[in-house]
């Protein structure tokens, strides 16, 4: 039997899913409970692949993949391209910026009033912006 914390957990989880639009299938609930369990957070589709096997959820890479990217379009996540192979969905879906420390593939979030972004072009016709990303990147080197 299930402990009400973990019911109540997953009550909250699947009213999240309902929320955003999607249907709240056993494997976007499991998925959902890992990813937003612990706060605001940053995770690659193997990390959270590798958590969920951890966990004991039997979930494909490819399940998780389509899960993150669902998840992104419902806006329940943000997406951080941080180089070509390597995305990052980030929790933290406010307006905020990242510091990457090249040397551990960690993302770390700046608080958007830390910064200030300045000469920002305008958008072409028929088109706006909707988001402006930041990513600065630290090396260990002094």
């Amino acid at each position: 039997m299930m402990e009400p914390v973990a019911q109540a957990g997953e009550a909250m989880v699947v009213a999240k899913l309902r929320h955003s639009g999607l249907r709240p299938t056993r494997q976007r609930v499991s998925l959902a409970r890992i990813l937003f369990s612990v706060g605001d957070r940053h995770v690659t589709a193997e990390e959270l692949h590798e958590e969920a096997v951890f966990a004991r959820v039997p979930v494909s890479l490819a399940t998780v993949y389509n899960t993150l990217n669902q998840f992104t379009r419902a806006g329940l996540l943000r997406e951080v391209a941080v180089e070509g192979a390597k995305t990052y969905f980030d929790t933290n879906t406010s307006n905020h910026y990242h510091f990457f420390i090249e040397s551990t593939g960690t993302l770390l979030d700046i608080e958007s009033e830390d910064l200030q972004v300045v000469g920002i072009p305008e958008a072409p016709d028929g088109t706006s912006i909707t988001r402006i990303d930041v990513i600065i990147r630290l090396s260990d080197e002094g």
